[in-house]
C-alpha cells in the first residue's frame, strides 16, 4: 500500500519520508485496490445489515456492519486511515449502537494525551537535531572501528534505540543517508582496489538497509511510546480487562524480548548478507566528518534534552518507588495519582515552550508551528480503536466473535490462543498499518481469552507485539519502503528476510511471553 498512507503506522513524522519510493506498476495496483474498497467497503455493510444474524441482539448486529465498513476501508485504505476511524465512531451513534458521549469519549483518553505529549518531544528531539548527534556519537565508539560486523551492529543498536522514543519512519528516515553514506565510503575504497564499486559489495549493502528497516520497527517495542500498538494494548487491556501496565513494568518485560529479537536480526542479516571484506577503511573518517558538520551544541538541543531526561525520569520513577518502598506503598500511589503517564508526557512537553533558545528575541524550544506538525492521524485512529473496541465489549459482539473464532480454530488453551493472535496480528499487519492491525486484533482476542476462561494478559500482549512485526514487503511499513528505494534491497530478498525474521520473531514472542509475562506483575 502507498507509504504516503502509512503515516499512522508510526508517531510523529511531519513529512513523507518515502515518497516516490513505489513503482508505477504498485501505484496502479494501489489506486485499483482503493476504488474496489470503496464500493466493497459500503456493500460489506449492508450485506451484514441484510442478514439475519439471531445470535446478536440489535446493537450488536448493526455494529458487525460498522465494524465490517471500517475493516474494508482499513485494509485497502480507500479513505484515509484516521478518517475511517471518525466514520466508525460517528456511525455508532447514527445507528443506535452507543450515545455520542460514549463514542467520542475515547478520543480523550488519558493514553491519547500520552501519545500527544511524547510526539510533542520527539518533534523538537528531531528539529533540533539531537537524535541524528545521538546517532552519530555512538557510531564513533572506537570499538566499532572498521568492522562490517561491528558497524552492522551498532548500526541497529543505534537504531532500535531511537525507535524506543521516535517513530519508526522517522527514526528510519535520519538514519537512512547515514548508511548511505557508509555504503558510498565502501564503494570508493573497494573500487580503489580494481573491483566494481556497488558490485563489491556483496550482500553487505542489502543487510545494512534491511537494518535500518527492521530494527527501527523492533525498537518501538521496548517502551509504551515507543509504537502506536504497545500504547493501544496497555490502553485496551485496562479498559477490557481491567489490567493496568505501568511504564517500568512494561519496560521490565518488553527490553529482554526487544535485545532478543535485535540479537537473531543481527544472526540473521550477518548470515543472510555477509561482507566480502574484513576491514572498512575510511568509515571513521566518514563518520568523524559528519560530527564536525553538526558543530557545537545548540542551546535546542541542550532544552531537547532536559524536557526527555524529564520525562523518562519521571515515567520511570514509580518501578523506583516500588522497589525501595513496596507496591503499596503511600508515596508510590500519591506518585502514580499525580504523575500519571500522559500527565508526565504533557508536563515535558510543555517544558519545550518555556526553555529559551533566545530570551531577548523570545525564540524557545519548541514553537507551535512546529508542535502542530505532529501526527495527529495517529491519535484520531487510536481514539477510533479504543471507541471501537470498547463497544465491541459493551454490546457483546466482541464475546460473539471470539466464541466463534474458538469454536473455528478448536483452540482452548492459554497457549494456543497466545500462539493464533500472535500469528492473526502478524499477518495482518504485513497488509494494514500495525495501529489499525492493534485495533483489529487487539480487542477480538481479549473476547477469545475470556469466553475461554483463561487470562486475556499473554494473547493481547501477543497481538500487541505482534503488530510491529511488518518485515516482508515495501508496502508493510514506511522503514521497509524508504530503503526498498535506495536500490540496494531487491524484492526478493526482502521477503526472504521477512518470512524468516516474521518466523523467527512468531516462536521468539510465544516463549518470551510465556518467560517474562510474570514480571509485569499481573496474575
Amino acid at each position: 500500500m502507498n507509504p504516503a498512507a502509512r503515516q499512522a503506522d508510526d508517531l510523529p513524522s511531519g513529512d513523507d519520508e518515502s515518497d516516490g519510493v513505489i513503482s508505477a506498476g504498485e501505484q496502479q495496483f494501489d489506486r485499483g485496490r482503493k476504488t474496489i474498497g470503496l464500493f466493497l467497503g459500503p456493500a460489506t455493510a449492508a450485506l451484514i445489515l441484510a442478514l439475519p444474524l439471531p445470535v446478536l441482539a440489535l446493537p450488536a448486529h448493526r455494529l458487525a456492519a460498522i465494524l465490517s465498513l471500517v475493516l474494508v476501508f482499513w485494509i485497502t485504505e480507500a479513505i484515509p486511515i484516521p478518517v475511517t476511524a471518525l466514520l466508525g465512531a460517528a456511525l455508532m451513534p447514527m445507528l443506535g449502537v452507543a450515545s455520542a458521549k460514549d463514542a467520542l469519549a475515547p478520543f480523550a483518553d488519558p493514553i491519547v494525551f500520552l501519545f500527544m505529549g511524547s510526539f510533542i518531544l520527539a518533534k523538537a528531539m528531531t528539529a533540533h537535531g539531537l537524535d541524528r548527534r545521538f546517532a552519530l556519537r555512538i557510531l564513533a565508539i572506537p570499538w566499532v572501528g572498521d568492522s562490517p560486523v561491528r558497524i552492522l551492529t551498532m548500526f541497529g543498536a543505534v537504531t532500535a534505540f531511537l525507535s524506543m522514543w521516535l517513530s519508526n519512519t522517522a527514526t528510519t528516515a535520519m538514519l537512512f543517508p547515514i548508511a548511505l553514506g557508509i555504503l558510498r565510503v565502501m564503494e570508493v575504497k573497494l573500487s580503489t582496489t580494481g573491483e566494481e564499486g556497488r558490485g563489491s559489495l556483496g550482500g553487505y549493502g542489502t543487510g545494512l538497509m534491511l537494518m535500518a528497516a527492521y530494527a527501527s520497527s523492533i525498537g518501538g517495542i521496548g517502551t509504551p511510546v515507543g509504537t502506536p500498538p504497545n500504547l493501544i494494548g496497555i490502553a485496551m487491556l485496562e479498559r477490557l480487562a481491567g489490567v493496568h501496565i505501568p511504564f517500568f513494568r512494561w519496560m521490565l518485560f518488553a527490553l529482554p524480548i526487544l535485545l532478543l529479537m535485535f540479537g537473531s536480526l543481527c544472526f540473521l542479516l550477518r548470515w543472510l548478507h555477509p561482507a566480502k571484506v574484513d576491514r572498512l577503511v575510511g568509515i571513521a573518517a566518514f563518520i568523524r566528518d559528519e560530527r564536525a558538520k553538526l558543530g557545537r551544541w545548540s542551546r535546542g538541543e541542550i532544552n531537547a534534552l532536559i524536557a526527555f531526561l524529564v520525562a523518562v525520569a519521571l515515567w520511570i520513577a514509580p518501578g523506583f518507588i516500588a522497589i525501595v518502598a513496596g507496591t503499596e506503598s503511600a508515596a508510590g500511589k500519591a506518585f502514580n495519582l499525580r504523575f500519571s503517564e500522559g500527565i508526565v508526557a504533557l508536563l515535558a512537553a510543555g517544558l519545550l515552550f518555556v526553555l529559551p533558545v533566545d530570551w531577548r528575541r523570545r525564540e524557545f524550544t519548541l514553537g507551535w508551528r512546529e508542535a502542530a506538525r505532529i501526527d495527529w492521524g495517529t491519535l484520531l485512529l487510536f481514539g477510533g480503536g479504543l471507541s471501537l473496541g470498547g463497544q465491541m465489549f459493551s454490546t457483546g459482539l466482541a464475546t460473539a466473535l471470539g466464541q466463534g473464532l474458538i469454536h473455528a480454530t478448536g483452540v482452548t488453551s492459554l497457549w494456543g490462543i497466545t500462539a493464533v493472535s500472535i500469528a492473526l496480528s502478524i499477518l495482518i499487519t504485513e497488509t494494514t498499518s500495525n495501529t489499525a492491525a492493534a485495533n483489529m486484533v487487539i480487542p477480538v482476542m481479549i473476547a477469545v481469552a475470556q469466553a475461554a476462561g483463561v487470562n486475556p494478559l499473554q494473547p493481547a500482549l501477543g497481538a500487541t507485539l505482534g503488530a510491529s512485526y511488518a518485515f516482508m514487503l515495501p508496502v508493510s511499513t514506511p522503514p521497509n519502503a524508504i530503503v526498498y528505494g535506495s536500490g540496494q534491497v531487491p524484492i526478493t530478498k526482502m521477503l526472504r528476510a521477512g518470512i524468516l525474521f516474521d518466523l523467527v520473531g512468531f516462536f521468539l514472542l510465544l516463549i518470551s511471553l510465556q518467560v517474562l509475562s510474570p514480571l509485569l506483575g499481573v496474575d
